[in-house]
């Protein structure tokens, strides 16, 4: 599960990294939250264009009021699962997102620290990702997850589905057999890089953190 990841890059730099088109602004923050805007990379009419979208699939309970807000869903266990298949199987519906790193809790209940992973030697790296239009939030974007590697094991069993330069082509407008392979094949242990912070993980409002690298 990934419930955090910063992007501290601007959309100009996003979209230069990605050889993107920008689409008017951004009000994404640093640090992405589910449920709050984020960045994402997507292909259309043979351009890639950076686009600001909600991260969560707005999903409804039937045991929800209906005045309640809905619950963002944003990660993707299973790509050939019925919420995700549709538009799994249609490239105009798979995005990237751009991230600088992404954090899991580590530590013990009610003193959970934030714990960062990137990619080595990527200042921008991808995430692969579905999205479509919601009645709810506009256009919002979920990231597949994946089985963790050996270096993230220690703190959690479950990473986003990270691709290499050369992948992201492949995930954008790939088949549907060749973007279920990159979601079960197993990124390099070696090209993870991990920093534990005495971060907490969820933070007091008001309170003064200290800035992360990632």
């Amino acid at each position: 599960m990934c419930n955090l990841y910063t992007l501290r890059r601007s959309m100009a730099e996003v979209a230069a990294h990605f050889d993107a088109t920008h689409v008017a602004g951004s009000n994404a923050g640093d640090e992405v939250y589910p449920g709050y805007p984020g960045m994402v990379v997507r292909a259309a009419e043979g351009q890639r264009l950076v686009q600001s979208m909600v991260w969560g699939f707005p999903l409804r309970l039937k045991t929800m009021s209906p005045t309640a807000k809905p619950k963002p869903v944003n990660n993707i266990a299973d790509l050939r699962k019925p919420m995700w298949v549709g538009l799994a199987r249609k490239p105009e519906w798979r995005c990237v997102i751009p991230l600088t790193g992404f954090a899991e809790a580590e530590g013990a209940k009610g003193a959970k620290t934030r714990t960062w992973f990137r990619v080595k030697d990527e200042p921008i790296f991808a995430w692969a990702g579905l999205w479509r239009d919601s009645a709810e939030w506009g256009p919002v974007y979920s990231g597949a997850m994946t089985d963790c590697n050996e270096a993230i094991r220690p703190v959690h069993d479950r990473m986003p589905v990270l691709l290499h330069r050369d992948e992201q082509e492949r995930w954008l407008h790939g088949s549907f057999d060749d973007i279920v392979a990159l979601q079960e094949r197993c990124f390099p242990d070696a090209l993870i890089v991990a920093e534990r912070t005495s971060e907490p993980w969820v933070k007091r409002k008001g309170a003064e953190a200290t800035p992360s690298l990632f």
